[in-house]
């Protein structure tokens, strides 16, 4: 099976009731666990999902994220390679809306032949992946 990305905007609005996705990040989730996919993030994902959890939502929901869905994904944590390769990528792009985090995804995606991501942010579909929704 094909492992699927997870992206911070979609995991936000899978936690979040309030989110405008959250009807779809639901159904989208119910059915990467049905078919079985692997989801596949990494670090700073991880950073910038707890940071806007926490923000958002409270400290508990972040301690019920880091409970029930981080476990559910394979990581990739960011070494200075890595990180590197996003900000070149990042600054390559001319792109003010662009953030360092969805750079080093699109890297970490490419190096592990990951073409599906489940996420919300339009550039994802920009860059040329696919956006399970």
């Amino acid at each position: 099976m094909t492992a699927v990305f997870a992206d911070t905007s979609a995991l936000l609005a899978l936690v979040s009731a309030t989110d405008e996705n959250h009807s779809r990040a639901e159904r989208a989730f119910a059915g990467l666990r049905a078919r079985q996919a692997p989801l596949l993030s990494t670090s700073f994902v991880l950073v910038e999902t707890y940071a806007l959890i926490g923000r958002r939502l409270g400290l508990e929901a972040v301690r019920t994220f880091r409970a029930d869905f981080a476990p559910l994904m394979d990581i990739v944590w960011v070494d200075d390679a890595l990180h590197n390769a996003g900000l070149d990528l990042l600054l390559d792009r001319h792109k003010r809306s662009l953030s360092l985090v969805d750079a080093v995804s699109f890297v970490a995606m490419r190096r592990a032949k990951v073409s599906d991501a489940f996420a919300f942010d339009p550039h994802f579909e920009q860059e040329g992946f696919t956006t399970v929704r």
